[in-house]
């Protein structure tokens, strides 16, 4: 049994961890995503996915001015980064 519950306790905490962050921001607040996009080409990155995830956050997926291959969530109201994976 106990074996059960660690393995269960593991479990959630990878796809707790794989999940990204969570924004809970009203949408009427959210960047437009044209202007976001914009704003981030502007910063030297390349977009090839852009996507709101289930967390209700901006993804993107591509690279970044050094030519990076990054995952990047921001909050869809301030265009903050909240978590990068390379």
């Amino acid at each position: 049994m106990k074996k059960l519950l660690a393995s269960t306790v593991i479990a959630l905490s990878a796809t707790a961890a794989v999940a990204g962050p969570t924004c809970n921001v009203p949408q009427e607040t959210w960047m437009k995503e044209s202007d976001f996009k914009a704003r981030l080409e502007a910063q030297g990155y390349q977009i090839k996915t852009f996507k709101v995830s289930k967390g209700k956050c901006y993804e993107i997926y591509g690279f970044d001015k050094d030519g990076k291959k990054v995952e990047i969530y921001f909050d869809p109201a301030t265009a903050a980064a909240l978590e990068t994976k390379r």
